[in-house]
């Protein structure tokens, strides 16, 4: 590319890393928002009084919520764009956070949490679409890497900000406050976003175009796919536990180490610092090992089984009696959760055509919230009746296993496929 060319594009270049930095604000807005209802648990019980069954409604509707969103709003986005798509998500859910300020007992919040997972389950289906509009094809990875990364930014924000606010106004203030703050970022998005008038000023910077997105796969064809399955079972064993720790660590850190609003913060920063660093290392260790010559049936399954093992030690969580042993297990277990994820989320590329690739991710994170959902009661019940997490952790611990050993008898080769039918 010339000087002049490379000076005529730059605008377009500049804009295209501002609406990343954009995404990734968003997507830890969006954690932000999410987290939340964990942080205040504590708060909220003492206040209404309501059990563990019924926290685990209020949770079960926002992941019911987000369970349909994602099969949705693909389609949603696709008819809008990604401007007007991830506005209309994103003041969706906004405005959802705020009603948090109004409602009163479990009714009230389990239908708010009902509005916020439909708005937040545009995020990601959004930003991909932004990516994808703005980036050449070998830059689409690392934006979205970035932007992914908001979310464990917001996981951080969370824990340091919100008691703060809490305990100088009281709970109401924290979603007014944290759902007005936010606002400002709407008018930028929609300031700032516009498709590309001009593809070549996208592509001329991309080694080869992308090539134009064939038609999907049917349902019917997509679930008569042994790869569909083999990817749908292990996000709906393991996603769960991600849920777990938004939804119910706080409360764990509060009943078993007597956390509070005023010490939550450090316990919560050190687990999702490390978490991140489990992120990236996963997804390092796969890459390392394909370029040593591994396929990627082996530096898949390699890396999460050894992201699966980091996961055990948090079946003993609940007999460690001291805070940092015990934040460090889950931070553990947490950085092998995101680990695993980061490899599992690689596997519809590596294994089925491009036209079947946003149904298979659409159907996976749908399965990983039926699971998150199946979690959530099972959690609020065993806590109503014992007390305890030690059978949950328990059960986090194992599952990841067991997922990998599923996965492999379903798909026991990773590899592209063309057609839904084709013989492994």
């Amino acid at each position: 590319m010339t000087d002049e060319a490379s000076g005529q594009h730059a605008p377009a270049n500049r804009r295209r890393w501002l609406i990343c930095g954009l995404l990734f604000v968003a997507t830890g807005i969006n954690y932000v928002d999410r987290q939340m209802i964990g942080l205040l648990k504590p708060t909220l019980q003492a206040e209404f009084g309501f059990s563990e069954v019924g926290y685990g409604d209020i949770v079960f509707w926002f992941q019911a919520a987000y369970a349909v969103g994602y099969l949705t709003f693909g389609s949603f986005i696709d008819r809008l764009g990604a401007r007007i798509g991830y506005a209309a998500a994103f003041g969706l859910w906004t405005f959802a956070h705020l009603l948090h300020a109004t409602v009163q007992g479990v009714t009230g919040f389990a239908a708010v949490r009902f509005l916020l997972g439909l708005g937040e389950s545009g995020n990601f289906p959004a930003g991909l679409k932004a990516v994808a509009e703005w980036f050449p094809a070998e830059e689409r990875a690392l934006a979205t890497g970035i932007f992914n990364a908001g979310s464990n930014i917001g996981a951080i924000v969370t824990p340091l900000v919100v008691p703060a606010i809490t305990l100088a106004f009281g709970w109401r203030a924290a979603f007014l406050v944290t759902g007005i703050v936010s606002l400002p970022w709407l008018v930028v998005w929609l300031w700032a976003y516009r498709r590309p008038h001009r593809r070549e000023a996208i592509l001329s910077v991309a080694v080869v175009p992308a090539p134009a997105p064939a038609d999907k796969l049917t349902w019917r064809a997509m679930l008569g796919m042994r790869e569909t399955w083999g990817y749908a079972l292990a996000k709906f064993l393991t996603d769960p536990v991600w849920w777990l720790f938004l939804f119910w660590l706080p409360d764990f850190l509060h009943r078993r180490h007597g956390l509070d609003l005023k010490s939550f913060g450090p316990p919560l920063v050190v687990i999702y610092v490390l978490s991140d660093l489990g992120s990236v290392g996963g997804g390092w260790l796969s890459s390392r090992l394909m370029k040593a010559g591994a396929s990627a049936n082996r530096a898949r399954k390699t890396a999460m089984l050894i992201a699966a093992i980091a996961v055990t030690p948090i079946m003993a969580v609940q007999w460690v009696d001291g805070l940092w042993p015990a934040v460090l297990l889950i931070a553990l277990a947490a950085a092998g959760h995101q680990a695993w994820s980061a490899n599992l989320m690689t596997l519809p590329s590596d294994m089925v055509p491009q036209r079947a690739l946003g149904s298979l991710i659409g159907i996976g994170g749908a399965a990983g919230a039926v699971g998150g959902m199946v979690m959530t009661q099972l959690t609020g019940h065993l806590l109503e009746s014992t007390g305890s997490y030690q059978l949950i952790f328990i059960g986090a611990g194992t599952l990841y296993l067991i997922a990998l050993a599923c996965l492999h008898l379903i798909v026991p080769r990773l590899r592209p496929i063309t057609e839904p039918d084709q013989p492994q």
